[in-house]
């Protein structure tokens, strides 16, 4: 346990805003996972933003529905997905209640717990190991029972933090979305080059 996460992580007004300020502000946090004695952490290096109505992406392009109704509720909560059957993602829920977002999380570069992750993801290498958004679920033991944990807790064993520089580490890239048919047009991903 590392006391010190305690004190820097990220508060509930931190993702209380304009979905894109948020997932361009989590580059160079720090998502941590402690789960079943481990205590995993990386520093996010990609994230996607998702809006509303208005954003034809999004889960909550059609309104409320039961999957997309945790994107209306409190932000910074865990928003956790099964992408195609296959694959948990984590998005943590953004803006005011009532107003739908989430942010993506799409990439890490692994800190702590490193020798877990590779035993979860079955890969002896660094190089890949939870730099997409189904392969930093499996290093990390993301799945679907942490749908709607509170992330600004450490009770909650899944939350983000500062990352003491972590901001000055890198430039950002601002690209179109992935894996997605419509928005493309939006360019509400952001990548943290030199990370």
């Amino acid at each position: 346990m590392i006391d010190s996460e305690k004190d820097i992580i990220l508060k509930r007004d931190f993702f209380s805003r304009d979905t894109a300020l948020v997932a361009r502000e989590l580059l160079g946090k720090t998502l941590v996972r402690i789960s079943k004695g481990e205590h995993t952490s990386g520093i996010i290096i990609e994230t996607e933003a998702y809006y509303g109505p208005d954003d034809p992406a999004s889960h909550a392009s059609r309104g409320m529905t039961p999957r997309s109704s945790i994107m209306f509720g409190e932000a910074a909560v865990a928003y956790v997905y099964l992408c195609y059957g296959v694959y948990w993602l984590l998005n943590v829920v953004t803006e005011k209640k009532d107003n739908p977002g989430a942010v993506l999380i799409r990439g890490i570069k692994p800190l702590r717990g490193i020798e877990a992750m590779k035993i979860r993801r079955k890969n002896k290498e660094m190089k890949g190991l939870a730099d997409g958004p189904g392969k930093l679920t499996v290093a990390m033991d993301i799945n679907g029972k942490d749908n709607g944990r509170d992330m600004t807790s450490w009770e909650s064993g899944l939350f983000i933090a500062e990352e003491p520089g972590g901001k000055d580490m890198f430039k950002i890239k601002n690209t179109s979305r992935i894996g997605i048919t419509e928005g493309k047009d939006m360019l509400l991903r952001y990548v943290g080059v030199g990370l």
